[in-house]
């Protein structure tokens, strides 16, 4: 028997006339795992919303087909009723935290579920301990970075033991080594109980590795559904951004400093130093990656550049003027239109020239909430772009971006790189790759190497 059945399903968001799904039909059966590929805004997170029941009953807009989980149809049972047989982690782990401590968060769809009392604690810690993160159980929520919190999110989820596992973009704030323990045991702890498992992703290696089958969404229409090893044939030939990287363009940086790190350290409310003793110079014309695991102080150390903390000890000495994307700018929204957006700091020229260098030609008019993930990414790097900074600063700015959209990013920053030192938080290591004159890795032990 199916897990779920999706059958001529169409849906449109409300306000919206062009479907986001056009006549989608999938069966997921018990143990199998399926990755969601396709380009941002193809309605891949849509899919998973549907299959969540929160397609419609929480976005509303127009459905017609059917959509069956546990054999329960969506139409008549909403989220609430779905709630234990479906379990998602969003694309946004920020969007789905509940409590301010790590352990009360885990536990707190056990508790919802009715799990008998003396059993939530144990299972709450052994799912934390299963996503390689029970070191985090007594930590408050705020003071994780995100990856740290992507894991609580996923242990969360996990926890409750679903029949359907609903993966949204599950590895966009992890370590490629921790990317790959997290999604392959939760692949084989879904198998192991007989579950489904849809992983919607944009770095697809990963997905096309742990995968049975392949799916890719395209204009909300499914362009290929087959095993993974024919979908690796089929996106070399179809879409070769998918699995074919690129390399960056000979370095043209100058002895220019931007900007320049001397023995800085940084250390949040609970003293723990987060940064310790870090050097580091951004000459303008180069592109820096910075890359590292999880919590080891790869965005303080962004912040720390663009001048948004001061740093404990040590100096930082900065030339013109800075602009920093940070994880998630879908969070700092404050225009009712992307143009305004995109001219926050910048005239409304310029603001039209970044939406366009981005991709966004024709959005200018739209709602920053009404765009998908990958969008709100590039319209956040429009309005940092826009102002044309001495510094650019962009923290996992690839976060929901497809990998076409990956090359045109790399493309766009080597483009005007001359004009300004750029510096990348990534865990993407294909991305780093296509974009980055130099390497600098946060080692575990939070020193500073170059490559």
């Amino acid at each position: 028997m199916a897990v779920a059945t999706v059958a001529g399903l169409t849906f449109a968001y409300p306000g919206q006339t062009a479907p986001a799904l056009r006549d989608v039909s999938v069966c997921l059966a018990p143990g199998e795992v399926v990755a969601v590929l396709g380009p941002s805004g193809s309605g891949k997170s849509t899919l998973l919303r549907a299959l969540a029941g929160l397609v419609p009953h929480f976005h509303g807009g127009c459905f017609s087909g059917r959509v069956e989980v546990g054999g329960l149809d969506t139409r008549a049972h909403g989220p609430a009723a779905l709630a234990g047989t479906v379990a998602t982690l969003f694309q946004d782990p920020e969007d789905q935290v509940v409590f301010t401590g790590v352990l009360s968060e885990v536990a707190f769809g056990l508790e919802n579920r009715g799990t008998p009392p003396d059993e939530i604690e144990r299972r709450a810690l052994d799912a934390l301990a299963e996503v390689g993160a029970e070191q985090l159980a007594g930590r408050r929520v705020a003071e994780l970075s995100g990856g740290e919190l992507q894991r609580v999110c996923l242990a969360a989820t996990l926890a409750l033991e679903p029949k359907l596992l609903l993966l949204d973009e599950p590895t966009s704030q992890l370590d490629p080594d921790g990317a790959e323990t997290v999604v392959r045991l939760a692949c084989e702890l879904a198998r192991e109980a007989g579950a489904a498992v849809v992983l919607s992703e944009q770095r697809p290696a990963l997905p096309l590795d742990v995968a049975d089958r392949v799916l890719f969404v395209d204009e909300g229409r499914i362009a290929f559904d087959g095993p993974a090893d024919e979908a690796a044939a089929w996106l070399a030939r179809e879409r070769p951004a998918y699995v074919v990287g690129s390399q960056p363009p000979a370095a043209a940086q100058t002895d220019e400093v931007v900007c320049r790190l001397h023995r800085v350290s940084f250390a949040y409310h609970d003293h723990l130093l987060v940064v310790d003793d870090a050097e580091l110079e951004l000459r303008r014309g180069e592109v820096v990656a910075l890359r590292g695991p999880n919590g080891c102080g790869k965005t303080t150390l962004a912040k720390l550049a663009a001048g948004l903390l001061e740093p404990l000890s040590g100096s930082v000495e900065r030339a013109g003027r800075a602009t920093y994307l940070s994880q998630d700018p879908g969070r700092y929204v404050l225009c009712e239109r992307a143009e305004d957006e995109a001219a926050v700091g910048a005239d409304p020229a310029a603001a039209r020239r970044a939406l366009a260098a981005v991709g966004l030609s024709g959005f200018e008019h739209r709602h920053p909430r009404d765009l998908s993930s990958g969008e709100r990414e590039r319209l956040g790097l429009a309005a940092v772009l826009a102002p044309e900074p001495d510094l650019l600063v962009l923290d996992e700015p690839t976060r929901g971006v497809d990998p076409e959209r990956k090359q045109e990013l790399a493309r766009l920053l080597r483009a005007a790189t001359a004009a300004r030192a750029t510096l990348v938080v990534t865990h993407d290591r294909t991305f780093a790759e296509a974009v980055a004159d130099r390497v600098v890795s946060l080692a575990p032990e939070r020193e500073l190497a170059h490559a």
